[in-house]
């Protein structure tokens, strides 16, 4: 018998390892590297423009009218991408495709007459048309930058969002199944409640689910389905009757190496430079800080004067992907005198957080960094100012028995460090920019960042408490919420205290909250049951494939570990 071929299509935040016996295509706008896991066990990879992206201007922000250009011009070129992908699936005998989330691979495995399942949280005709909401994403007001100012936000019409979510919502429609992921939003091409525009499902004083949102999250039998799409008539399955289906999915994430082992967490912190005498999990927490799916890039002078910020966007105003930066010209262009200064703490992927002065409640602990986010904006000079009064008390970590790594620096900007103006300041640490992060997940004490799907599981099945800075206008982030709040440990940490800060108390309250689940946890040396669990997964779902095609059922394991870079 012949191989079976395996389409996945990653709109860019997955990974997907997988065994040699099938043959395994991975189609992504996201680079190759992002899959050299994958790659390295069999899978091929191909580049291909496959979906449209949320412009995100800072970690935490939205760009709704970018947003709905850069889905203008995809939907402007459909049809050719469309027909594109029917073809190249139909030379390589592909029997399925697996999304996550690209609404053209199903689109595409319908026309080429072959079933496709979504594995997801979220879609993204969801995510576009809750740009509708009326909760304004209001500008903080702390002094230390004005980056937020400059992009003012404002909610997009529904008439203008309703014929183009259509399309989206349409391509979802031709998947066959839903592999659900825990901390999903509804998925509306599958219940045919709740309607969007997903605007409409939540509650604008809270910024939470409504109840009867909250209610349908599931994926019980009784839930009424949309039929299925037809097949082509030229396809072997145009007589099938296809019932639709929506399966739970375990928690997938990867797992750590050997990072629970007393010899493995030494040999990861001396990896980042942490010194042996900070080694003991008994005496020394880490905070990890991660907002995912950033590059760093070495600063070069642009003004004498310390503590000026020069920022430059190019003239196109295009955006890609945060993964793609690296090797694109868009983007923000950051320059700083050096990386590190008296007054701010540079988080990759992050706006600037204050430093705060020394005083006799705060941590030595200090750092300024120069840091890409993934949407350009206007040309601005930036002042930053400080708050030297006796009063101001904010802090970054909780006291001296903590330490943090700083995550999303390029190997360039690692060897930086070695300029005596740029050493690093006592108690921070940057860690590589390949940084395995399951390993560094499951030596974190606490971990700050955004919510974003991989961050969250690999935080629940590490059980690392989550400090997190919302990103009110992805309406993901309801899901994600609610899954640390049955699965984990969740903080959220206001906008003005990140930017101020002033984390040691969200920091402390997040450890308190999960320190015994963590120790249990430890002490136990993790726990396999989630590869047990996507095994489980992976063979149901060959099983799938094979009754579509009538197939002998064969002994394929296929093996899913699915995590997204920028939902981090």
């Amino acid at each position: 018998m012949s191989t079976r071929t395996y389409v996945y299509y990653c709109s860019g935040h997955g990974d997907l390892p997988l065994e040699r016996r099938p043959s395994v295509h991975i189609v992504s706008s996201a680079p190759q590297h992002v899959f050299s896991d994958s790659i390295a066990l069999g899978a091929l990879y191909r580049y291909a423009e496959i979906d449209p992206v949320i412009v995100q201007p800072l970690a935490y922000r939205v760009d709704r009218q970018k947003s709905v250009q850069v889905l203008r011009a995809f939907l402007s070129k459909k049809d050719a991408l469309l027909e594109t992908e029917v073809i190249w699936l139909k030379s390589v005998n592909a029997v399925c495709v697996l999304s996550d989330a690209a609404f053209l691979g199903c689109s595409a495995a319908k026309a080429a007459g072959i079933p496709s399942a979504l594995v997801t949280n979220f879609t993204f005709d969801s995510v576009y048309s809750y740009l509708a909401t009326t909760f304004v994403d209001h500008p903080s007001l702390h002094p230390s930058h004005h980056i937020d100012s400059l992009l003012p936000d404002i909610p997009v019409q529904e008439s203008d969002l309703i014929p183009l979510v259509q399309h989206i919502h349409a391509g979802y429609r031709c998947a066959d199944l839903l592999l659900l992921l825990p901390g999903n939003i509804p998925i509306p091409s599958f219940p045919i409640d709740p309607l969007l525009p997903a605007s409409r499902w939540v509650d604008t004083l809270s910024n939470r689910f409504l109840p009867e949102i909250i209610s349908r999250l599931g994926c019980d039998e009784s839930v009424k389905l949309y039929p299925s799409i037809p097949f082509p008539s030229t396809s072997t399955l145009s007589q099938k009757l296809v019932c639709r289906m929506v399966k739970r999915a375990p928690l997938l994430v990867r797992p750590p190496t050997t990072a629970y082992l007393p010899q493995g967490r030494s040999d990861l912190l001396n990896s980042i430079g942490v010194p042996p005498e900070l080694h003991d999990a008994s005496t020394t927490k880490i905070l990890i800080v991660s907002f995912g799916g950033q590059v760093f890039r070495t600063p070069t002078p642009s003004r004498s004067t310390q503590g000026s910020w020069s920022f430059t966007a190019p003239s196109s105003g295009c955006w890609t992907h945060p993964i793609e930066i690296e090797n694109s010209q868009d983007g923000y262009k950051i320059n700083s005198p050096r990386i590190a200064t008296s007054s701010h703490i540079w988080i990759p992927g992050a706006p600037p957080a204050h430093k705060p002065p020394m005083t006799p409640k705060s941590v030595s602990c200090g750092l300024s960094f120069s840091m890409v986010p993934p949407t350009p904006v206007i040309e601005q000079r930036i002042e930053p100012t400080i708050d030297n009064s006796e009063e101001f008390e904010a802090r970054l970590l909780p006291d001296s028995s903590w330490i943090a790594i700083v995550c999303g620096v390029t190997k360039e900007q690692w060897q930086s460090q070695s300029d005596p103006d740029s050493e690093l300041p006592e108690g921070f640490y940057l860690a590589p920019k390949d940084v395995y992060m399951p390993d560094l997940t499951a030596v974190a004490d606490v971990l700050l960042g955004k919510l974003g799907y991989g961050t969250v599981a690999e935080c629940v099945d590490a059980q690392t408490p989550f400090v997190y800075v919302s990103r009110p206008l992805f309406v993901e982030e309801h899901g994600l919420r609610i899954l640390l709040d049955n699965e984990g440990v969740g903080v959220e940490l206001p906008r003005a205290s990140y930017e101020a800060g002033d984390w040691a108390e969200a920091v402390q309250e997040a450890w308190e909250l999960g320190r015994d689940a963590k120790a249990k946890h430890r002490k136990a040396g993790g726990s396999n049951k989630r590869q047990e669990q996507g095994r489980q997964m992976a063979s149901s779902f060959v099983d799938w494939v094979e009754e579509f095609g009538g197939f002998e059922r064969r002994c394929l394991k296929l093996g899913y570990r699915l995590v997204d870079m920028y939902r981090s």
